[in-house]
């Protein structure tokens, strides 16, 4: 049996297909017409950014229904008149918002950075934090990882060790992972986290906090990252694009292989953005923690 991947949807076309069907519909099941309830766009943006994560439109459609419910049982109260479904009546109806942003955007302190995954509800933000204290060189992993997840902070914090020369630039040497214990820890705890796409990511807040210094804001990474700090293909391209734009990041750094993937989107998904592909590690530094050319050079 051939399984199939779907992408997910956009915030963009969620709300046109809230606009042109789910809303009509629910309004025609509930035997209401705009003359009874008017939903206007912000409402069913808002709808869309606060209420629902996932990939299609189903929990979408289940909010929209809600607030029919409801406007079905003020008619039958009595009340007179068309209900306009703005934000903040959608707000009164279904309460305190579910979902909030990742503030990617923001200036983080040094060990953080921010990977972008692919899920079952669509891309995801991860915040991936790091820090250090006195030890023989040893590896924490908090955040409910998977295995394949494990490994890859694992190879990512083995391809730094092992480059230390080559990173000596950036006041790097092998002493500042030999003396240390390390912790990773991704946030919310409660939800599995899988794959090796987060390897980049990792490695880059690891060599933040290594050498005292934070990754510029705006910034989000994916990419498997080999022993010999190759950047590897990764899936979910669109999916983990759209993460990055609902969540803040303008500058997302992918592997140079999924280029293909990257050219699939359509121009509206990647507008006001800037996507760098990279091979290896050793080309995000150069945005990540711009030097003088000749130091960089020297080092190598």
């Amino acid at each position: 049996m051939e399984v199939l991947h779907l992408s997910g949807y956009s915030e963009e076309e969620k709300l046109q297909i809230a606009v042109r069907h789910l809303a009509p519909k629910q309004l025609r099941e509930h035997t209401l017409t705009v003359a009874d309830l008017l939903f206007r766009e912000d409402g069913l943006k808002h709808i869309v950014s606060a209420y629902t994560r996932e990939a299609g439109v189903r929990s979408l459609e289940r909010e929209i229904a809600s607030i029919c419910r409801k406007v079905v049982r003020s008619l039958g109260e009595g009340r007179l008149g068309v209900t306009i479904a703005d934000e903040a009546f959608v707000a009164r109806c279904l309460g305190k918002r579910k979902y909030f942003p990742e503030k990617a955007g923001r200036i983080e302190p040094p060990g953080v950075s921010h990977g972008l995954a692919w899920t079952e509800t669509g891309g995801e933000v991860l915040p991936i934090e790091a820090i250090r204290m006195k030890g023989d060189g040893n590896l924490r992993l908090t955040g409910r990882l998977g295995e394949v997840m494990k490994e890859s902070a694992q190879t990512a914090l083995g391809c730094l060790r092992s480059r230390g020369n080559r990173l000596s630039f950036l006041g790097l040497s092998e002493d500042n992972f030999s003396s240390s214990d390390f912790h990773i820890h991704i946030p919310a705890g409660a939800v599995p986290k899988e794959g090796p796409s987060a390897g980049l990511a990792i490695a880059l807040a690891l060599l933040s906090l290594v050498v005292d210094r934070p990754i510029p804001p705006g910034m989000g990474f994916t990419g498997e990252i080999t022993l010999r700090g190759k950047v590897l293909p990764v899936g979910g391209i669109k999916e983990k694009v759209l993460a990055a734009r609902r969540d803040g990041l303008r500058t997302v750094f992918l592997p140079r292989s999924n280029q293909a993937d990257l050219e699939e989107l359509p121009p509206e998904h990647i507008r006001d953005m800037r996507f760098i592909l990279v091979e290896e590690m050793e080309e995000v530094l150069n945005y990540v923690f711009p030097l003088q050319k000749e130091a960089r050079d020297a080092s190598i």
